[in-house]
């Protein structure tokens, strides 16, 4: 007979390892909304989309669109607007801003709540001595032109790249570029500081990994990155930048400015062989970035801290002049997620353009997945009672005859035929779920559910979802622990 508390411990052993633990909160996030294409839904219809289906709070824009302001009036969501670069000269002086404001302020705001004018993009990057010049002169134009209108609620800023630092590794290291220091970044420095306003900084590890760092640019498990001067150890390029940025600041005795970051994000997709580029990496990248700055855990030079962050970007833009840049977004145009970072309000959250179906996902391999694993799964799918007739010869998906191909559909198929349940994608940790539908040519990848060769799944079937099931049930644990051991 067995011992009370041994199945006490069994009880437990099933909860903790079995059972799936809801480890992924909704979290507020900010997001740019960019425009560079020509298939995007009306802006009416991404409002509405932001409101109800995603947890989608702030926006920014790269200019100050007022069909885009109108559309987001009463909805709550903040917005961020942009005065171009190419305006900057114009709004540098008072009757310019004053001009500014009537037309891109006054009509829209307060019923859309507009939180940020940012002025230009980067400006500093551009090199251009005589924007430059103009910057900070324009936002405190515009400052003052807001406070003639009599609106408090509204802050100015300017966004930086990562350019403007001579120096960030380690962060203790970070200073302003030399000459830029004490003539443009202390007054704008100053300027944050007199009107309690951010700065606003543009951090990317995307653009700073190394193939050696990139677990480390992508917040997986590594042995971290020591700074001798501050004794901190860094297991995130994301933290290391923000403190590179904060160290410059503490440099000028403007420690005490707020932080936000304007924009950061990986692409999902690339040119061929394009290091770090791919969908597992954009959501491992966004996903455990907008956890981890809505832990308030901060970063070791500023602990305790949420910084509001803005993802790049909303959606896939096709205009854009790079694959990788063509696909930063969240969304596609038709407002199906690539990939959830935990922003949606409903996991099956449906498109408003694509009827009331649930968002369609489909099960493939990994990138990096061997021919000999995946000839394992295929054996494994074709055995468990899914029909693997399509793969066979003469069949609708033989070719491409590789393994790659076959072990794709078969992989797909099974992932279909047992719930669409995450772990049924998982094979050893060599499938993916993505939201590229992978059909071709006369090969259908069906995403309705599979009919099953038996009535019913041999048990050698059942052992192996719930081995697959237990492994990454013992690997959402091993995540989460910190949450499970509150309640051991």
């Amino acid at each position: 007979m067995a011992k009370p508390y041994s199945l006490l411990f069994l009880i437990l052993f099933i909860l903790h390892y079995l059972v799936p633990w809801p480890c992924v909160a909704a979290y507020s996030i900010g997001v740019n909304y960019g425009i560079v294409a020509d298939n995007l839904p009306p802006p009416s219809q991404v409002a509405n989309f932001l409101k109800t289906q995603t947890t989608i709070d702030r926006i920014k824009l790269f200019d100050a669109n007022p069909d885009i302001l109108r559309a987001f009036a009463n909805t709550g969501i903040f917005v961020t607007v942009t005065v171009g670069n190419g305006e900057i000269p114009a709004v540098a002086k008072l009757p310019g801003a004053q001009s500014w404001i009537a037309s891109n302020i006054l009509p829209f705001h307060p019923r859309t709540i507009i939180k940020y004018i940012v002025v230009g993009n980067e400006v500093l990057a551009t090199s251009d001595k005589f924007l430059i010049a103009h910057t900070l002169p324009a936002m405190k134009s515009l400052k003052s032109a807001l406070e003639l209108a009599n609106i408090t609620d509204i802050q100015v800023s300017t966004p930086h790249s990562l350019g403007i630092l001579s120096s960030s590794e380690p962060p203790s290291t970070g200073r302003f570029r030399k000459g830029y220091d004490q003539r443009i970044f202390a007054p704008i420095l100053e300027f944050h500081r007199r009107t309690k306003s951010p700065f606003m900084v543009n951090p990317y590890p995307y653009f700073g990994f190394r193939t050696e760092t990139l677990d480390y640019a992508l917040f997986k498990p590594n042995v971290g990155v020591f700074d001798p001067e501050t004794g901190k150890n860094y297991t995130n390029m994301f933290d290391a930048q923000l403190d590179a940025v904060y160290s410059a600041m503490k440099r000028l005795k403007y420690e005490d400015v707020e932080i936000v970051v304007g924009e950061t994000g990986w692409p999902s997709a690339g040119d061929p062989n394009q290091p770090g580029v791919s969908l597992e990496n954009a959501v491992c990248y966004n996903a455990n970035l907008v956890k981890h700055v809505n832990s308030g855990k901060g970063t070791p030079l500023m602990p305790n801290r949420t910084f509001e962050i803005y993802i790049f970007s909303l959606f896939n833009e096709d205009l854009k002049p790079s694959v990788s840049e063509r696909n930063f977004g969240l969304f596609k145009p038709d407002m199906t997620p690539v990939y959830d970072v935990g922003i949606l309000r409903n996991k099956q959250a449906q498109s408003p353009t694509a009827g009331t179906g649930p968002v369609k996902r489909w099960c493939v391999p990994k990138s990096d997945a061997s021919d000999d694993a995946l000839q394992k799964n295929i054996d494994y799918v074709c055995s468990s009672g899914v029909d693997c007739g399509p793969i066979q010869e003469g069949g609708t998906c033989f070719n491409p005859n590789t393994v790659r191909s076959h072990a794709s559909y078969a992989m797909n198929a099974y992932y279909q035929a047992f719930g669409r349940h995450d772990f049924n994608c998982d094979f050893e940790h060599t499938g993916v779920l993505t939201s590229e539908d992978p059909s071709h040519e006369a090969c259908n990848y069906p995403f309705d559910g599979l009919k099953l060769e038996q009535k019913s799944v041999g048990k050698a079937s059942n052992s192996m979802r719930l081995y697959y099931r237990f492994k990454v049930s013992f690997t959402t644990v091993a995540l989460c622990g910190m949450v499970i051991c509150s309640f051991l």
